[in-house]
């Protein structure tokens, strides 16, 4: 499946996939931790209360058309916004282009899935807010069906095993560092995720 396409043009399409994600990622950073549905009520200007149009929705591109502003009241978007965006669109074209020449096609998912929850869950972090269980436990679950998806198609069983055991040892860790530290925040949900993905590769 992916030789039907070459790897620039996958790329690019999980770029832009990565840009519509961010866009969501948006609304569950602000959203889960205040226990605000993300699916109602709409977006909306803080400020003066109305709803974004949808053409200002487009990832990045509207920010930039409305210079960073609100298009009723004119008050100031943060740049966040576009930077989470980005950010996730950037991650899925890289990590696109560097595992499908690898022979990782069918780990491209799963990687997708966890920069995707490690992006939201970093944010929550920067935002002093404790990692929420609701999106904790749906991308560990999430990576962890993919990433063996990937080894059933792949035949390699042992590139499971390392996913596991580094995410355990690297959360872990962080986990210990953080309360030795007394750490406000627990990035251990974040470290473990990237911990996965490190084991998981062929050193």
């Amino acid at each position: 499946m992916v030789g039907v396409l070459p790897t620039a043009a996958w790329a690019v399409l999980a770029g832009l996939l990565g840009l519509a994600i961010g866009s969501f990622l948006n609304v569950v950073i602000y959203r889960v931790p205040a226990g605000v549905s993300v699916v109602s009520p709409p977006s909306k200007c803080p400020n003066c209360g109305h709803e974004i149009r949808n053409r200002h929705n487009v990832p990045v591109l509207g920010w930039l058309v409305l210079r960073g502003k609100c298009a009723d009241c004119g008050a100031r978007i943060s740049p966040r916004y576009p930077l989470v965006e980005a950010t996730t669109g950037i991650l899925f074209a890289a990590l696109t282009a560097l595992l499908i020449p690898a022979g990782l096609g069918w780990a491209v998912p799963a990687y997708l899935a966890l920069a995707a929850a490690a992006v939201t869950l970093t944010m929550i972090a920067v935002d002093r807010h404790p990692a929420p269980i609701p999106i904790v436990v749906p991308s560990y679950l999430a990576v962890a069906v993919l990433l063996a998806v990937a080894s059933a198609a792949r035949d390699d069983w042992w590139a499971f095993a390392w996913a596991v055991l580094d995410a355990v040892v690297l959360g872990g860790c962080v986990e210990l560092a953080s309360r030795a530290a007394r750490a406000s925040v627990n990035v251990a949900a974040v470290a473990g995720l990237v911990g996965a993905g490190l084991g998981y590769l062929p050193w």
